[in-house]
């Protein structure tokens, strides 16, 4: 199961959102935006690159995410369904619901969902 750490995921979302970058870049932009020192930035590329999520293409260091966001939300979902509502995405539905916090828009997209699952 693909399981990657906020730190790992900080790096995903800057990949997702800008596309390739070279890691000084990608320090340059977290030192900016979360105060990181560049060693950070490079410890947590090389645990992506470990993970098989980022690749590193010379020359020059530049990243590439190999994996989509869509890909790292359904795994991120179904571990904290598994963890959290015992395997139960009903559950969770229902916990939603519940909040009575759900928008229009928000709840017009569930609708369409569930429409979908049922054709």
């Amino acid at each position: 199961m693909l399981k990657l750490f906020d730190s790992e995921l900080r790096i995903m979302k800057l990949l997702w959102e800008r596309g390739d970058l070279r890691a000084k870049e990608m320090a340059d932009i977290l030192k900016e935006e979360i105060g990181w020192n560049p060693n950070t930035t490079y410890t947590v590329i090389k645990k992506c690159i470990g993970k098989g999520v980022v690749e590193r293409i010379e020359p020059k260091f530049l990243c590439r995410a190999l994996v989509s966001r869509k890909e790292v939300q359904k795994a991120e979902t179904e571990e904290f369904i598994n963890k959290v509502y015992d395997g139960s995405a009903g559950l969770l539905f229902a916990a939603l619901l519940q909040r009575g916090e759900l928008s229009e828009r928000e709840i017009k997209q569930l609708k369409k969902a569930i429409e979908e699952i049922e054709e």
